[in-house]
């Protein structure tokens, strides 16, 4: 039997405990691992049927449950997709117009950081892949080639570097500054050999796993110019 609600506010906090707690079950499961079925995870958390649709219906707009019906249907745990998440948070960024800014300077921020971790990485077959990039960045000709070159320098680095929050913030921000405005030059805040100088450097830095150097150029060819940018963007 569904516990009786003590007033008008208590519907909303029982699915709320009880979707804090089977959010922990899934998560001390293997992704895809069965949850049981509707009656089941009613009983088991001694709630009625309506309260567990309620919750089922929270962790599936979170992307952590799969509701399968028929023949060995049921509920099962799973985990967030990066895809999913990247686009919510796109939206939320789109529909606050400060708010790209905002991330733009932690996203810039948070590069030093992925530039000296990189440089401290033990997996050494990522490294010649890291150097031909570089060759590739340094004999570029066109500013078009700028945004596929740059993208797969933040895919390399993210290989050598586990850092999953900040690769969605990355993603989210360029995507949200390439819909803001397609010019190569305010997307980039800077012309083609500039934007090579910068990375050759900080691939130099890297590919002498030297972290503190990396970290240095960075900070001295990236972040400075992002906060030129956005200082300018404020006064303007």
């Amino acid at each position: 039997m569904e516990p009786r609600a003590a007033n008008s506010g208590s519907k909303p906090k029982l699915v709320e405990v009880m979707a804090d707690r089977l959010r922990e079950q899934i998560f001390a499961q293997e992704p895809g691992a069965p949850l049981g079925s509707l009656n089941e995870l009613a009983r088991e958390m001694g709630v009625g049927i309506v309260t567990v649709q309620q919750v089922a219906r929270v962790l599936e707009h979170e992307g952590l449950l799969d509701v399968r019906r028929g023949p060995g249907g049921g509920y099962f745990g799973r985990r967030p997709d990066i895809t999913s998440l990247e686009r919510s948070f796109g939206a939320y960024l789109r529909s606050e117009p400060t708010s790209w800014e905002e991330a733009l300077d932690i996203t810039s921020l948070l590069f030093n950081e992925l530039c000296a971790a990189a440089a401290r990485c033990k997996d050494e077959a990522q490294f010649p892949v890291l150097e031909a990039i570089g060759a590739e960045i340094a004999t570029s000709t066109a500013e078009a080639e700028i945004g596929p070159l740059e993208g797969r320098l933040q895919e390399q680095l993210f290989r050598m570097v586990r850092r999953p929050l900040f690769e969605m913030l990355t993603r989210v921000a360029m995507g949200v500054s390439e819909s803001r405005q397609a010019d190569t030059t305010f997307r980039w805040g800077f012309g083609l050999e500039q934007w090579q100088a910068s990375r050759t450097a900080i691939i130099r830095a890297v590919l002498a796993r030297d972290a503190d150097l990396a970290h240095f150029e960075a900070n001295r060819t990236n972040r400075r110019e992002v906060l030129r940018i956005l200082d300018e963007a404020a006064t303007s």
